[in-house]
């Protein structure tokens, strides 16, 4: 009788402790989907209301003309649009093989002082303000070339995409579990080749993931872009000459006091998110197809 007793009080404390444990398991999910919420939220929020007032402003004439002068309607950022292409794309072929390339030097070489001061460097210029490294790219480019220029631009925002492409290549680098660089070591590929061809491949959906976050950071800076590009009201695809950019033409056309310019800037700043999800979003399925295509 006693033996019957102790298992069932034994039975009736093992069922507290499993419904403790799932109630605890199902709050923590809870949780989890709670933050994924409303880390979510803000974003659709932003989506939506952009589309609500910018959607009805973005037809073929505003894809395809330039700005027209002031009073007159219609117009467009076909310029704008251009010029954003030709600064991002300036800014990716300066910033993301200097990134990479010390981020490779952190995670392999970099265990020593100089490192360090490379770690410390990329977290302050991370936290640099825009504006600063704005002012910065004047003093170095604009000064010495004598005029604005896309150019100039190009540099503003590589010096602000370097420091977490460096950061974000060092840390995926460092996922790389040594087992796979001691087994290329045994087959007597020399370093810098295990580095490249074994270490970075492995690497690199993490290291696209963290260009493509400091691209998506600089394509909607302004601050830079006005000590620097300073903007265009006409086609320019000449790199050494002022050039117009979707964030200048939104802020101009922001501060304006006219409505059909309201209207321009909220499609503008429509076009300008869809053009960054379009672009990191080709970039994710390029690099998937190629880890597919190289597994196969």
């Amino acid at each position: 009788m006693s033996e019957r007793c102790t298992t069932s009080a034994a039975h009736a404390s093992v069922l507290r402790i499993s419904l403790r444990r799932r109630a605890t398991d199902h709050l923590a999910t809870f949780v989890a989907v709670l933050t994924v919420v409303l880390v979510l939220l803000p974003l659709v929020a932003i989506f939506t209301y952009l589309v609500y007032r910018g959607v009805g402003s973005i037809n073929w004439a505003f894809l395809t003309q330039t700005p027209k002068p002031v009073g007159e309607p219609g117009g467009g950022m076909a310029n704008a649009i251009g010029g954003s292409v030709v600064i991002l794309a300036i800014a990716s072929l300066l910033g993301v093989p200097v990134g990479i390339g010390a981020g490779i030097y952190l995670s392999e070489y970099g265990r020593n002082r100089f490192g360090d001061l490379i770690r410390f460097t990329s977290d302050v210029l991370n936290g640099v303000p825009s504006i600063v490294i704005g002012i910065v790219a004047y003093s170095l480019v604009v000064l010495r070339q004598r005029h604005f220029s896309a150019l100039a631009g190009g540099v503003a925002l590589a010096i602000m995409m370097v420091p977490t492409i460096t950061r974000t290549t060092e840390e995926m680098l460092l996922l790389v579990p040594q087992a796979i660089r001691e087994a290329a070591y045994g087959l007597g590929l020399p370093r810098w080749r295990t580095t490249l061809s074994i270490t970075l491949r492995t690497a690199t959906s993490g290291v696209i993931t963290g260009v493509m976050l400091a691209f998506a950071r600089v394509a909607g800076e302004t601050a830079p872009l006005l000590f620097t590009a300073f903007g265009n009201q006409y086609w320019n695809m000449n790199v050494n000459q002022p050039t117009a950019a979707l964030p200048l033409q939104i802020f101009t056309y922001a501060i304006s006091p006219f409505d059909e310019w309201h209207r321009q800037a909220w499609a503008g700043a429509l076009v300008l998110i869809i053009l960054i999800v379009g672009a990191v979003t080709a970039v994710r399925i390029a690099v998937r197809q190629g880890s597919f295509a190289g597994a196969n």
